[in-house]
């Protein structure tokens, strides 16, 4: 069995060319070059994401969500402590969704010890569409979000209960 990385991976999941769905590599795209993190952007269905987190102890997953009240808002889950809310809807845009590839790698035992998702509520899902003010208002956010736990060494654990976050 090969040692766990303590290295942070930062994967952003989603397709740019389908308006807010393209959250996730927009936030890896705003946080080019960030030290001591390995950044991914993944257009697949996440499957993809248990091959590219690998042995890494620290994961942070951004993805977009359909929206359950405002577009924009942001949901920060420390699955340490809290599971993947089912009305979320992270699993809407991709063929084999976040939650179920995070549910997948918790049953073979390969889901990283610390792993953070960040989910924005997006609203258009349109091929071709333009990305929603809100959404791209929300990925500068969580780009500073997730570069400060970068910069502080610390993937942090959540205090505010998961859907009741709002930045």
């Amino acid at each position: 069995m090969e040692a766990k990385s303590n290295q942070l991976v930062i994967i952003g999941i989603g397709n740019p060319d389908r308006a807010d769905d393209g959250v996730g590599p927009l936030v890896i795209a705003r946080l080019d070059q960030l030290p001591g993190a390995r950044l991914l952007s993944l257009q697949r269905d996440a499957f993809a994401i248990i091959e590219a987190w690998g042995i890494a102890e620290k994961v942070v997953l951004i993805d977009a969500a359909a929206v359950a009240t405002t577009p924009g808002r942001i949901h920060r889950i420390d699955l340490a402590v809290d599971r993947l809310p089912c009305d979320l809807g992270l699993a809407s845009t991709h063929a084999f969704g976040l939650a179920e590839a995070i549910s997948l790698a918790r049953s073979l035992g390969l889901l990283p010890a610390k792993v953070i998702v960040y989910a924005v509520e997006g609203v258009c899902f349109e091929p071709g569409a333009p990305m929603t003010p809100e959404v791209v208002a929300a990925a500068d956010q969580v780009s500073q979000l997730v570069a400060a736990e970068r910069l502080t060494k610390v993937v942090a654990r959540a205090t505010t209960p998961v859907g009741t976050l709002r930045f």
